[in-house]
């Protein structure tokens, strides 16, 4: 069995090493991916481009547009003169949020009658809830600043907990200082190798097919998962050094924390590495031709990235939805690396996730050996 599966891994490492360029891309792909995604994707939206109306011009609107600039959420490109043209340049994209302040607002303020209309750009997603919700927080703020102010000068306050009788610290964990990144690399490392797992196998098996080279390999004493793990091998090797790089990079050049086991952390990588390797090698079995498999491959990917959790909670997905995200390797892994890099959790902490990785190892490889069985029958 060890001569048979040597033997298999000494010509896949032969064919691997013989196509040097695609070596390299192999290598470099997934450096290139994190450093794109990393500096690409911001969940932080600041400067947001904001156009004013500002038709009472009085100290009390002044302060409120202030407020709102020194934020750090807004940027004030543009003074307008109503509501229809603050609406205009939105819809024309100089602006994605807008303040309507009316006549006498200055006065209105004192009475506690005082409006300010809002307007936010629906149509991204992103950038809208985030302005929402900045816009909401500093009104409110600015709010209580006017009543505390006024009720100071009137003699009626004494102490900030007259107004506010609740104190409510908030403590963020682990990442303090919201960082994205902290949130987004360990997301990214798993994300990059499911992406490169399964594309470096899923036309293993079926280029030996068009090849005409799986005829031969049928009529040798080799079994299937003999074959599965000499395929394997090389790909597993690849996999590992692009863990170990884009990790690197992540801690060295992004400077994100890592609190836990690197130890641990290189197993359970490895363990990850083996499910996505398996799940291509499933692919390329069932698949006729390479074509289809990179079809295939790029449907797991793609269905996989938006059910694994990278980006949106699986808590708020729908019950059958996070059935199907469990059909993938990512959606196990992204909680396991998330947990031992930002958090330095220990492997019994994690252990339900560990757990249904290796029976996700166990079912997956099974599955590709016994459909492979099939296609040599």
């Amino acid at each position: 069995m060890l001569l048979r599966t040597w033997a298999i891994i000494q010509k896949e490492f032969i064919q691997t090493l013989r196509d040097r360029r695609s070596l390299a891309i192999q290598i470099g792909l997934p450096v290139f991916q994190l450093i794109l995604f990393a500096y690409a994707i911001r969940m932080n939206v600041e400067n947001i481009p904001m156009v004013v109306a500002d038709q009472s011009l009085d100290v009390a609107s002044r302060a409120f547009i202030s407020a709102m600039e020194t934020s750090g959420y807004f940027d004030v490109m543009e003074y307008l003169a109503d509501e229809a043209a603050v609406v205009r340049a939105i819809d024309e994209g100089r602006a994605q949020a807008g303040i309507v302040i009316p006549p006498d607002f200055q006065s209105k303020v004192h009475r506690y009658e005082a409006e300010a209309l809002l307007l936010i750009d629906g149509s991204d997603i992103f950038t809208s809830q985030t302005a929402y919700n900045a816009i909401t927080a500093i009104a409110q703020t600015h709010t209580t600043e006017i009543v505390w102010s006024q009720l100071e000068s009137s003699g009626r306050l004494t102490s900030a907990r007259d107004l506010l009788p609740v104190d409510a610290r908030v403590r963020i964990l682990y990442n303090p200082n919201l960082a994205d990144l902290i949130f987004l690399i360990p997301g990214m490392i798993a994300t990059i190798l499911q992406t490169q797992t399964i594309t470096l196998t899923a036309a293993a098996v079926v280029r030996e097919r068009e090849a005409g080279t799986l005829e031969q390999l049928l009529v040798t004493p080799i079994k299937a998962g003999e074959l599965m793990l000499g395929k394997m091998a090389p790909n597993t090797v690849i996999a590992i050094i692009n863990m170990f790089t884009i990790l690197a990079i992540g801690i060295f050049w992004f400077n994100v924390p890592f609190r836990g086991s690197f130890w641990a952390f290189t197993w359970l990588s490895f363990m990850y590495v083996f499910s996505g390797l398996g799940l291509g090698l499933l692919v390329s079995t069932v698949s006729e031709n390479q074509k289809q498999s990179q079809q295939q491959a790029m449907l797991i990917m793609l269905v996989g990235l938006v059910l694994g959790g990278f980006i949106f909670p699986r808590y708020l997905m729908p019950t059958w939805v996070r059935i199907i995200g469990n059909l993938f390797p990512l959606t196990y892994f992204i909680p396991i690396a998330r947990g031992i890099m930002t958090k330095g959790m220990t492997v019994p902490d994690l252990w339900e996730h560990i757990a249904a990785l290796v029976i996700y190892v166990v079912l997956v490889m099974l599955a590709a050996i016994r459909a492979f069985r099939t296609e040599m029958d």
